[in-house]
């Protein structure tokens, strides 16, 4: 009797076992890679939930390949080496089919070499100083060619600017970024003098007088602009800070890469009505898509106040690809995915469509917006159709012979298409971090 009791708690255990694994296989484990603390924490958080969001939603249609979607959210916390090694957490223990996630570059770069060692799949929604191509990341976001370069074309024919206060914060994107702009700005004729370049750390306060230098700088008799890489919570004091000094838009006007409608929902957006904004998606776009994005994340978030912004859309269009490219391979294997998601398209919320380039860059409108007194954006300038995205840029040398074409049979992320050799994810004589 003793041994038909041990035998049939053991034939319990087993088929508990067995169920539980069964249910393990019969979910699909899309990872979410987002700062919920930290620095960061102000742009990235939100990114988690309309992650959340868009799962819930393809749940109710019925999930992806007859399974449920299971999110699987970690915290790096605004830390780069933690970002590291929850993308390796995720990858090897959580075993995800996919990831969403990482804001700034230097936290992209950190898990870069993670992925690619493990052959996970990575969609980053944040714009970018492109320079870069992996097989392993699906670039959601803006190209320089999809953001600045645009913007400072409107600076210069549209607004009469002649100078330029590039104002960053101290990792790879704005210098990469500054740097392609730098040559930009040379080859469309502005003199050297008439650039100034400055740099503070992460979460950086005191802007007095650096907001005092670009008051002296922009006195000098040309209309001067400001163009803003700062990111994270620093650009709360420093639009208060231009607000304290009277920088104004119509005396120099900003025009921010990294400030969206997340980012002043925290700020009186009164003193900096004017002030702009280079995105591909603005809230305030009119769409019946937009409207029912928007509609669905305040039902979601159970908030009607809390808004939406450019890298939600990225990881929108991400999300609704990554589907297509799971249904027509017939399987979550990154691999077919890869092979499956070039060239799909799907709708992207200002009323067009996002196409995914054998570069594994996006088709995207480019649209200027005007800080407005409730914190939205008013679209002042868009471009006539969807821009590709390009990994390379044109004005650096270092870059301009290369191209990226994840596609048979070049299948490269740095090919030269002088020399027809290729190279490795990133271009050489890349900017430190």
């Amino acid at each position: 009797m003793r041994l038909a009791k041990i035998f049939a708690c053991l034939v319990v255990v087993c088929v508990l076992g067995m169920a539980r694994f069964g249910l393990a296989a019969d979910t699909i484990k899309v990872g979410i890679l987002h700062s919920l603390s930290g620095t960061m924490a102000i742009s990235e958080t939100t990114l988690k939930d309309v992650m959340l969001m868009l799962i819930e939603e393809q749940n109710k249609k019925g999930g992806l390949l007859g399974k449920q979607l299971e999110a699987v959210v970690v915290d790096p916390a605004s830390d780069w080496p933690i970002f590291a090694e929850k993308a390796m957490q995720l990858l090897t223990q959580d075993k995800v089919d996919v990831v969403f996630g990482c804001w700034t570059s230097v936290s992209r770069k950190s898990v870069l070499p993670i992925f690619e060692e493990n052959n996970g799949l990575l969609f980053y929604p944040v714009q970018y100083e492109g320079q870069e191509s992996s097989k392993n990341v699906i670039y959601t976001g803006a190209a320089p060619n999809q953001q600045s370069i645009p913007a400072i074309d409107y600076l210069i024919n549209d607004l009469g600017v002649k100078r330029f206060y590039l104002a960053g914060t101290d990792y790879v994107f704005p210098r990469t970024s500054n740097k392609i702009d730098e040559a930009y700005l040379e080859s469309k004729g502005v003199a050297k003098e008439d650039i100034i370049v400055n740099y503070t750390p992460f979460s950086h306060s005191d802007w007095q007088s650096i907001v005092a230098e670009i008051k002296r700088f922009g006195s000098e008799g040309k209309k001067t602009a400001v163009i803003s890489t700062i990111n994270g919570d620093a650009n709360v004091p420093f639009y208060k800070e231009l607000a304290n000094q009277d920088v104004t838009a119509e005396n120099i006007p900003v025009i921010a890469f990294s400030v969206g409608e997340e980012e002043l929902s925290g700020i009186d957006t009164g003193p900096l009505v004017g002030h702009l904004a280079a995105w591909n998606y603005f809230q305030s776009v009119e769409n019946p898509a937009n409207e029912e994005f928007i509609k669905n994340w305040h039902t979601f978030i159970k908030d009607g106040k809390r808004v939406t912004n450019d890298p939600m859309e990225a990881h929108y269009i991400g999300f609704n690809l990554w589907v297509k490219a799971v249904e027509k391979a017939g399987t979550t294997d990154v691999d077919a995915v890869l092979k499956a998601i070039v060239g799909l398209e799907t709708p992207n919320l200002t009323g067009g469509t996002a196409k995914l380039l054998p570069n594994h860059h996006l088709t995207k409108p480019v649209l200027i917006g005007e800080i407005q007194s409730d914190g939205q954006f008013q679209v002042v300038w868009e471009t006539e159709k969807e821009v590709e995205g390009d990994a390379w840029s044109d004005y650096l040398p270092e870059s301009a012979d290369l191209i990226a074409d994840w596609t048979d049979p070049v299948n490269c992320g740095n090919y030269n298409d002088k020399t027809k050799t290729c190279g490795g994810a990133e271009a050489p004589a890349a900017p430190a971090e």
